[in-house]
């Protein structure tokens, strides 16, 4: 009896466990499903749908009839869209750059020895446009920057500067899209900087400065390494988010004047809803699509030769 007791015990133990684990894991599963579901509904059927749909001329006024694969053979003649993406990729570079940048530096900032209601006061104040809904604050700047009657233009007349046509000129059009991107954006950054900033152990600066390390060298050695986990995920999702504008560019210049601020994302929309050609902006969508899947692989390749985790 006592041998079988013996044997008993641990089986039945094993199996209380075995139960645990799958109390757990169906638990687990039940707590997944709500998000798993939305995922499927919202994400992976419009992606199959949209698969359909770019095999197909579709204006949304009759049936779709089958063309094969003569939408994506249109992509390589499409000049207008090169454009677009063009104009994507610069905004891209410049909104990612200064986001990072300035969102960087403003971390740096504010993570200095301040009393703590001012740093809650500047956080909350640069972290409040984030929080406000695009297309109300493009409209804003849309006043700001006009050329007549313009805030900014006011003020670089009190310089001596002339009025700058900053939605009207292919040269700022587009400019004047990055700046407000890294305004509105910079904030949401700064606060990522700044959790990435009180995350170093404050026993790194001391023992550097110990080491007689100070100012640039405690920057240069330790901040900039041990930052660089937060600053390729800002960077990585700063890309996918910029490639993607819309409502940025739409409010203030509607993609002109021409083509000159005309974002990929805006020629999508035109094309599949306001020309109806539904396929074809299917095919564009889906060629957006792989290009922001190649460049965060690229990234996350590039990624080893400079971002420490240690």
């Amino acid at each position: 009896m006592a041998t079988a007791t013996g044997i008993l015990k641990p089986k039945r133990r094993e199996s209380s466990m075995a139960s645990i684990r799958r109390e757990e894991m169906i638990a687990g599963y039940g707590f997944i499903a709500p998000a798993v579901l939305v995922l499927f509904v919202f994400m992976v059927v419009p992606i199959v749908g949209s698969l359909v749909l770019l095999l197909t001329d579709y204006s949304m006024l009759g049936e779709p009839s089958w063309v094969g694969l003569e939408n994506i053979k249109r992509l390589g003649s499409d000049k207008r869209m090169w454009t677009c993406y063009r104009n994507s990729a610069l905004i891209t570079l410049g909104a990612t750059a200064g986001n990072s940048i300035m969102g960087f530096s403003l971390a740096m900032a504010i993570n200095r020895k301040m009393p703590k209601a001012l740093r809650y006061l500047y956080r909350t104040a640069l972290f409040f446009p984030v929080l406000t809904t695009t297309s109300s604050l493009a409209l804003v700047w849309r006043f700001l920057l006009t050329k007549d009657r313009g805030i900014v233009n006011w003020a670089l007349g009190q310089v001596g500067i002339a009025p700058i046509s900053f939605l009207g000129d292919p040269r700022w059009a587009i400019r004047s899209v990055i700046i407000y991107d890294v305004w509105k954006a910079c904030g949401y950054q700064m606060v990522l900087y700044l959790a990435g900033l009180q995350g170093i152990p404050e026993s790194l600066y001391e023992a550097a400065r110990i080491d007689g390390a100070s100012g640039w060298k405690l920057t240069r050695h330790i901040t900039l390494p041990l930052i660089t986990p937060t600053a390729f995920f800002c960077i990585t999702m700063a890309t996918i988010g910029a490639f993607q504008i819309f409502d940025n560019a739409w409010v203030l210049t509607e993609g002109g004047p021409g083509d000159a601020s005309r974002t990929i994302a805006i020629y999508i929309y035109e094309t599949a809803f306001k020309h109806l050609e539904l396929g074809y902006g299917c095919a564009i969508a889906f060629l957006l699509l792989l290009i922001l899947i190649s460049l965060t692989l690229l990234q996350l390749w590039g990624s080893k030769r400079w971002v420490y985790y240690d």
